[in-house]
């Protein structure tokens, strides 16, 4: 099989790297720059070079043949190398540049980050873009969303593959509609807590382990609460405790958007602060790729500028 890739047209090998990780004709193209004719040209000088479909149409997407998905693992290995080769002698300028960058975030890290790295780019690669789309993190999907992003902003310890950078930090605190019935001077005891119904939010990525926040419940002495609702969504815990009895953990920054419009308050409580942290995750072979080296450079910026705003 690698005898017949090195026979690949060399201009031909990041098409075949893009068609094999995006799985679709126009994000492959958005990533090398190249119109979807273009693409499609290039798809269909590698169909006939290897004789095979390579793309199959799937619905209104596609999905990769057999012997697509054993080339990736070669592709990869090329491209990797073609990088740790080249990559030291190129540049990227962001204020000259168009490339697409493509970022997974996961959802509560869109709404600290989405509007200052939106501004960062109008500011210093106005002709750049960059598309967000959702953190996935079942197991068997999480290694295929950094093959195919520039980076992948999601949680720390959940044992993410790949690279990587703290991008900012916050703690969680113990929401609940303001004119809660066992709210006093602004706390809630432990006693309140155990008896209080609770709104949680899974996470596909935390399995079967303990979380800090149960750790940190039960070392306070809340160790049996009543879970009334689950929320397959962290932004939603905010509108399921609004206007109940129920209490809910959330992040600061999101607590502190959602007081005003749903009529909500933190409460102080005994229980040991919990602090997370949402990290830039990025493939071994995006390393040395000085488009992604300035990114990670850029979210440096905006996480100082992050830290600094957070109130405790």
């Amino acid at each position: 099989m690698k005898e017949r890739l090195r026979s690949v047209d060399a201009n031909l090998l990041l098409a075949l790297h893009a068609l094999l990780e995006e799985r679709n004709l126009t994000h492959a193209g958005e990533r090398m720059t190249m119109s979807q004719p273009a693409m499609s040209g290039a798809l269909a000088r590698l169909r006939k070079h290897f004789d095979d479909e390579l793309l199959i149409r799937s619905g209104r997407g596609f999905v990769l043949s057999d012997f697509a998905e054993q080339l990736r693992g070669s592709v990869a290995e090329a491209v990797e190398a073609a990088e740790a080769l080249l990559g030291n002698h190129r540049e990227f300028d962001a204020s000259s540049s168009a490339k697409r960058f493509a970022v997974s975030v996961s959802e509560y890290a869109m709404t600290v980050l989405a509007e200052p790295l939106i501004r960062a780019f109008e500011k210093e690669a106005p002709g750049c873009t960059i598309a967000l789309d959702p953190l996935d993190v079942r197991g068997d999907r999480i290694e295929t969303q950094l093959m195919r992003r520039d980076l992948v902003i999601a949680p720390l310890g959940f044992e993410f593959p790949g690279r990587t950078q703290p991008v900012f930090t916050d703690h969680l605190v113990c929401l609940v509609d303001r004119d809660h019935p066992r709210l006093r001077d602004g706390r809630l005891s432990v006693e309140d807590l155990a008896a209080i119904p609770h709104a949680v939010a899974e996470f596909v990525a935390a399995g079967d382990r303990t979380r800090p926040l149960e750790t940190a419940l039960a070392h306070a002495g809340v160790e049996d609460r009543t879970v009334l609702a689950r929320v397959t969504s962290l932004l939603t815990l905010p509108f399921a405790v609004a206007g109940t009895d129920m209490c809910a953990f959330v992040p600061s920054r999101l607590a502190r958007r959602c007081l005003e419009p749903l009529g909500l308050a933190i409460a102080e409580t005994s229980v040991e602060t919990v602090r997370i942290t949402e990290s830039a995750h990025w493939h071994p072979q995006r390393e040395s790729d000085p488009a992604v080296v300035w990114l990670r450079h850029l979210l440096h910026g905006i996480a100082i500028d992050l830290e600094d705003a957070l109130v405790y």
